[in-house]
Parts: C-alpha cells; structure tokens; sequence
C-alpha cells in the first residue's frame, strides 16, 4: 500500500470517528429535550422556587370553665433585601442607613448601632436578597419597626421581609403543664394532651412559594401565602384552673415540708369521670420539685394499705366475713414471713374496726383464711374489677397494671395471697386505684377517667366525649354500703380520725403506707416508703374523689400523717369554692336600694350565685332563668332583650377573659401581642356571623 493510500485511509477514518461523535451528540441533545426534557426542566424548577409548608396556628386548650391553658402566640422572622427596589439607588440606601441601625439597637438593644451599621452595609455590598435582622420579634415591636427609615418606604420598597412562626405558650405557666404535655420536631411522639389530640390541634398548613438564592437561602416570593393555613381545632380539657392550683400548691407544699423524692395528686369528680386536677412533682434540688413525669398514669407501684378496700369487698361480696366479725391484730405468720402491723397490735376487735387502724395482720389472715383453698376465687374478683387492665385514657403514657394470678410463675401459695391482701405483689398507678374508689363513690359505677369534654372548631362542637363505664356494678349493693361505712369509720374513728376528719363536712377514705422496693436490690435495699390517702367527699352525697401520694418521704412515712394533710387542704379548699355542693348560709334580702354592683354577664349565673349566697332581690331579672345577657347598670341588672348575639367588646380585658367571652359568642380569635386588649378587629357591638375570625391587639 502506497503512503498517499495510507494516509487516506486514516484521514478518512479520523472523520468517521469525528461524524459519529457529532452524531452521537444530536442525538443526545434529542433526548435531553424531548425525551426527557419536562424531567430536566422540572428538576431546574425545584432547584429555583419550591411551594413549602407555612405552619398553621395550633388550637388552643382550655380549662372546663373556658379559662386558656395553652394556645400559640405569632412570632417573626425579619430579613431585609439589600436590593429592593426602594434603595437600588445608593444614594438612598447610604443615607438612610445609620438612621435605621439606630433605631435597631435602640429596640432590641443587643448591638450598638455602629455594628448594625456595619452589618447592613456588609450585607449590602454582598448584594444580600435575605439578611436575617432578627428572630423572636414580637408583633408589638414588628410595629414599630414597620416605622423605621427605609422599612417605612412601604412593603416592596423597604426591603423587609417577614416570615411568621407561631410558638406555644402556657399562660398558666406550670399550671397543669404535663397533663397539657407538648408537641414538637424534636418529640417523635407527643405528651399529654398536645400529644394525644394533635391530630386536632395541629390544623392543615398552608402554602406559599419560595425561590432559593445565593447560598442555598429560601426567601419568600410573595409577601402572603399562594394557600392560607387552616387554624387548628380547640380542645376543651376537663382541668379546673382554681382546683388545678389548690392541687399542685398543696402537694409542693408537703413535698417540701416531708422532703420527699415525688408525689402526685388527683382530683375527679365522681358521677362523670372528668379529671379536675392532676399534679406530679419530681425533686430536681433541695426544696425545688418540677413536673418532670407524669406518676399519676405511669407510676405503677404497690399500692399498700389503700389497696385493702378490693380485699374486704371481696370478702363481704362471697360472705366470708361480716362486719361485725371478731378478728386478731399486731402479728400473723405464713411460710417465711411474720405480717406485722406498723403501729402495734391493738387486740381483738371487729372487722371494721381492723379496717379503720388498718391492721396489716388482719386482712392478711382474713384473705388467707377464707380463699386459700380456692386461691383463684380472690384474684378472680380482682380480675371482675378489671384492675389488671388499663384504663384507656385520652392522654398516651398509662402504665400496664400488674395483678398477678395462681397460673403465675412468681406466685407462691404460701405467700403471695396474704401479701396481695394488704398491697403488695402488684401494680397499680394511683390514678387505677382511684378510679376503684370512685366506684365505690358513684355506687358502684366504675367509669373510665377522661380529661377533654369536647372538641370545638370555629366555636362549634365537632365531638364530645363521655366517660367510659367499665363496670356498672362492681358488687352488691349490701356490700357497696357496708363499704361506705367502713370507708367513713376510717376518718371518723380510725386513722384518719385526728388529720382528716372536718366537722363541716364528711369524708370517706383509706390511708395507705407501702415499702418501696429497690429496681435492682428489691426490699433489702435502704427502705424507702410511699404514703397516699385516696377517698370522696362529701361521704354523703360524693361528688368528688381524690388521692394524694406521697413518695420516699424523709420526714415520717405513715399514710395519713404524711399524705392526710395535704388531702385535708385540697378537700377543704374544694368543697368551699363549689356552690353545688350543701352549703346553705343564712338566707338575708337585699332591696332595691341595695349598693351592690353588677357588671355585665350571665343572668341565670348570677340567680345562682345570689341563691347560694341567700341573696334575694324583687328584680326580676336576678330571679329569672333566663340566660340572657344582663347589662352593666353600675347598681341593680336590667335583663336584655333576645336580640341577634353581637360581637362582645373585649378592650381591656386580658387574654383570658377576652377569648372566654369571644369564645363563648362563637368567634375565632386570632392573637397578636401580650397584655391587655388595646384594639380588636372587629368594633363591639357589631353583628357578624358565628365562626368569624377577630383579631385582638394586646399591649
């Protein structure tokens, strides 16, 4: 072959190779464009603007009595954009700018004005679309700062840029605070409330469209959301804010006096199950306790001597016992332990009378005696109770309850029975054995606990909730009353006697003392004890029940010493601030030239308050049931007129109050600030549809 073929031959070659590479780009190109160009073209669109998620404004929670236990407040996030259209000329910027890092420091106070200076022009000369000025800016300083140099230029002008985010607030502060419970990104599950209705309370979120810059910063397109948020939904809570705060007060109080490690109370009313009040407290230093776990649902321990009431109904409901019955104290020996009473014995006495001094020794030999033979006949009772089951409450975290049986493996036939009969060798969360009481309390009708009445949306009622029955009649009715009395005797006559008993009222209940066993060394660790109180009042006629204990206390640890006081405190403060229950004060007459002054309200609530008060008046509008809205005379009330409900006027009122009356008139409320309520969206007196949103300033 020639050279000149030769070199044809690979010049030839060469521009094949180069053909099918041009060729090969083509039909990439095709591809990229029409094959998968919307693939391509939707990814460069994700990589510049994106719709994302603005956070809806949680419901609130409220108190039974309308009182708010948590709600979300707006907060917000300023940024600036150095390139506005406002200041895209220099001159305005610069000459501007000092004014504005004045007023900046001069407000928040965290810089001097000359790094705010400094800041700002930085920013500029970067040529910044997003500079974040602050986080956390309340809606009373977004205001002001709305009235700043360059930000004054009006809202494209400025620059400024603000993002709102909402942040929970308790106003009751620690009120109530675990049982409300939170909600959060860094909290998988929730707590409480918060956690258990999030569902509810969270709302739908909102959409709005968002562009990236330079260094992968977000910043807003538009100033509004494209999709506004859907507020979420109210929850109306079973807490009593007055009975919340007698509760916890009184617990830290005695806490602190018995220098205890925790202790919890709770307080239910009888006939429906709702949770009044609900505290725990947990030692975090000398004298300080936080609410830091939930032990009225979680804490599962024996319970001691409390837990007697299930053994002598068990043994009057089979007939194994009677009252009346003769029966030994001070000591009594099994296989391998000799059960003692705490105080000594103190002879030979009669069921109850054993029942009232809560004498270890006797239930013991009594339980014993009568199902050792048949062992699965007690347990079988307790098992009827369902007290080895969990309550199924409306707020996550309930501990499982352990109530052991014969098919056990740890049970001993020798031991376990006459153990069990005074407490030990279980389970059992203070509020599972409280709820036992209240059984006994509502004559035998065993209700589940619930803690929210209903859920409200826009001021209607989306659902309402109703205790659950468990049992509707955990033993005869014969055994129900003997039981009442025995319960009565414990405050009359036994234990109880000198620390609960109260001449103006009656109380029924049960003290109870339990040997905490070590999680690692059981009960031949240093001994630690639990002291609780659990009963009803008035015994008469029971509307509420209540158990308080106490854990590890240092200074004494009997049942009633120890958790009797505080129970004394907290059904005493109860039973005075509740105007259904029998108080009847001398009835005195007030005329019509009475001085007393009514503000405005609810005129079948202030016939009740009068009647309970023994207030009379010839105004027929203090008499009448009617429900009707009374005016503000300054003397005596004028009843109104049904009229079209109109917007409440709520300037001056704090929050609370504000969003009680609002609420009640059947309005949203949307909040911004914090005070008193200096403006509102809607002018009082206006007539405008249920449902509607109102805003409120505070200052």
């Amino acid at each position: 072959m020639s050279i000149r073929t030769n070199i044809l031959m690979r010049v030839y070659l060469a521009f094949g190779l180069i053909l099918l590479f041009a060729l090969a780009v083509v039909i990439q190109l095709f591809r990229v464009q029409f094959v998968q160009g919307d693939k391509w073209r939707a990814m460069a669109q994700s990589m510049s603007t994106r719709y994302m998620n603005v956070e809806a404004a949680r419901g609130n929670i409220f108190s039974v009595d309308g009182s708010l236990l948590a709600t979300s407040v707006p907060e917000y996030e300023l940024h600036m954009d150095m390139l506005a259209g406002g200041i895209a000329d220099d001159k305005v910027f610069y000459s501007k700018v000092d004014s504005l890092a004045l007023k900046l420091s001069q407000l928040f106070g965290d810089r001097s004005a000359k790094d705010y200076s400094r800041m700002l022009r930085d920013a500029r000369r970067d040529s910044s679309r997003y500079e974040l000025l602050r986080r956390k800016v309340t809606y009373q300083e977004l205001k002001k700062i709305r009235q700043f140099p360059i930000f004054n230029l009006g809202k494209y002008k400025g620059g400024l840029v603000v993002v709102q985010k909402n942040r929970r607030i308790l106003p009751f502060r620690e009120l109530a605070a675990r049982t409300i419970g939170y909600k959060n990104e860094n909290v998988k599950n929730g707590v409480g409330l918060e956690g258990a209705y999030t569902d509810y309370i969270n709302g739908e979120n909102g959409k709005r469209l968002m562009q990236r810059i330079t260094g992968g910063v977000w910043m807003p397109v538009n100033s509004e959301e494209e999709i506004s948020p859907k507020d979420g939904a109210d929850i109306i809570s079973t807490i009593d804010v007055n009975f919340q705060d007698v509760a916890q007060t009184a617990l830290e109080q005695q806490l602190i006096k018995s220098d205890a490690d925790h202790g919890c109370v709770i307080l239910m009313e009888v006939a429906t199950g709702e949770v009044r009040a609900v505290a725990n407290y947990t030692k975090v230093g000398p004298g300080q306790y936080k609410e830091q776990f939930n032990y009225a649902i979680a804490g599962n321990q024996d319970p001691g001597s409390t837990f007697k009431l299930a053994s002598y109904m068990a043994l009057l409901e089979d007939h194994k016992v009677d009252t009346n019955m003769r029966v030994n104290t001070g000591t009594y020996k099994i296989p391998g332990k000799v059960i003692t009473d705490s105080h000594g014995s103190i002879g030979v006495v009669s069921v109850k009378k054993a029942f009232e001094e809560s004498s270890n020794a006797a239930v013991a030999y009594l339980v014993n005696q009568a199902y050792h033979d048949n062992q699965s006949q007690f347990t079988d009772h307790l098992y009827e109770w369902h007290l080895n089951e969990k309550l199924g409450l409306q707020i996550p975290g309930e501990a499982q309850p352990v109530v052991k049986n014969p098919s056990n493996r740890s049970w001993n036939k020798n031991m376990t029975l006459p153990q069990m009969a005074y407490g030990y060798e279980m389970q059992l969360t203070p509020l599972k054995m409280l709820s036992l009481y209240n059984a006994v309390a509502n004559n035998g009708k065993y209700v589940a606990p619930i803690f929210v009445r209903e859920i409200r949306r826009l001021g209607n009622t989306i659902e309402q909730f109703h205790a659950r029955v468990i049992n509707e009649k955990i033993c005869s009715d014969v055994t129900l009353k003997k039981m009442q009395e025995m319960l009565e005797g414990v405050v009359t006559e036994g234990t109880g006697k000198n620390i609960i008993r109260n001449p103006l009222y009656r109380i029924a209940g049960k003290s109870g003392t339990a040997q905490v066993a070590d999680a690692n060394r059981g009960y031949r660790a240093k001994r630690q004890y639990q002291a609780s109180f659990c009963g009803y009042f008035p015994a008469d006629k029971p509307k509420y029940s209540l158990i308080v204990v106490i854990n590890d206390p240092k200074n004494g640890y009997y049942g009633a010493a120890v958790a009797g006081p505080p129970f004394r405190q907290i059904a005493d403060r109860v039973y005075a601030s509740d105007m259904e229950l029998n108080q009847q004060p001398q009835l005195q007459y007030a005329s019509n030239t009475s001085t007393a002054v009514y503000k405005t309200g609810n005129s079948k609530a202030l016939a009740q308050v009068n009647g309970k008060l023994g207030v009379k008046s010839s105004h027929p509008a203090m008499d009448s049931a009617s429900s009707d809205i009374i005016a503000d005379t300054g003397d005596m009330p004028r009843q109104a007129k049904k009229k079209i409900v109109s917007v409440p006027s709520v300037t001056g009122m704090d929050l609370s109050d504000a969003l009680y009356a609002l609420g009640n008139a059947g309005y949203k409320v949307a909040v911004r600030g914090s005070g008193l309520v200096k403006r509102q969206s809607v002018t009082g007196g206006s007539i405008i549809p249920k449902g509607s949103k109102i805003t409120i300033e505070l200052e």
